[in-house]
């Protein structure tokens, strides 16, 4: 069941809400103020936050939530619910990383669609998320969750340094990648002497593997691609 919490300083509002959110099905929390909501996000974030802007004594209090929720998720929906409808607030609450604004004026019917869309949304993005940590091309596989590499269903000892320029090249077969590239993607900040040195003993154990194996490609003056397996 997806959880919603619902921060709104209106106690009848705040009730109201709820209550036909529950009808809906979602499971829903409610909080009066900011304080009381960061403590349960602290805890637990929830699936999706419905925010007003004004929180008793703090006018902008749900700006600063959503700064703080935005912090802690990059993926949590958050919606302004709100009587406030000026552009400047519209603005405001968007550029803080809301994702939708709307007004107390709106139906319960066109929140309720507006809310499944964002679901739709975030349901999207995470299979996305789970696809890219997954990577299948031909005999190699790269669980990048697990930080695990197989060539013909065996597993590739690697360093983490070693996982992530092999994830680098396998993302995009075909594509040549710089040293510099490979070095922001393993994360690490050495000369291009070292990053040869890698390339070279990654080769070593995929071919200790197998010794046909031949998917690394040095492009000389430019970088490394991983070469796509023939069908």
């Amino acid at each position: 069941m997806k959880r919603i919490a619902i921060v709104e300083d209106e106690e009848a509002i705040r009730e109201n809400y709820k209550e036909v959110l529950q009808q809906q099905g979602y499971s829903v929390q409610a909080y009066a103020n900011r304080p009381s909501a960061m403590v349960a996000f602290s805890a637990r974030l929830p699936d999706l936050a419905i925010i007003d802007i004004g929180l008793e004594d703090e006018i902008d209090g749900g700006f600063h939530l959503c700064q703080s929720l935005r912090a802690m998720s990059s993926n949590l929906p958050i919606i302004f619910l709100t009587a406030r409808d000026s552009d400047f607030d519209t603005v405001c609450g968007l550029r803080l990383g809301a994702d939708d604004y709307l007004s107390k004026d709106v139906s319960f019917p066109h929140l309720i669609a507006r809310l499944a869309a964002l679901f739709r949304r975030a349901e999207l993005q995470g299979k996305s998320l789970e696809i890219e940590h997954l990577l299948e091309r031909g005999s190699l596989t790269i669980d990048a969750n697990r930080m695990q590499v197989c060539w013909n269903k065996a597993p590739i000892e690697l360093t983490v340094t070693e996982f992530w320029m092999v994830h680098s090249l396998a993302k995009r077969p075909g594509h040549v990648k710089n040293r510099q590239h490979l070095m922001q993607e393993a994360k690490i900040f050495v000369d291009d002497s070292t990053i040869t040195s890698h390339v070279k003993r990654i080769r070593k154990k995929f071919i200790a593997q197998d010794p046909q194996f031949n998917c690394i490609d040095t492009v000389y003056g430019m970088g490394y691609r991983w070469e796509p397996q023939p069908l």
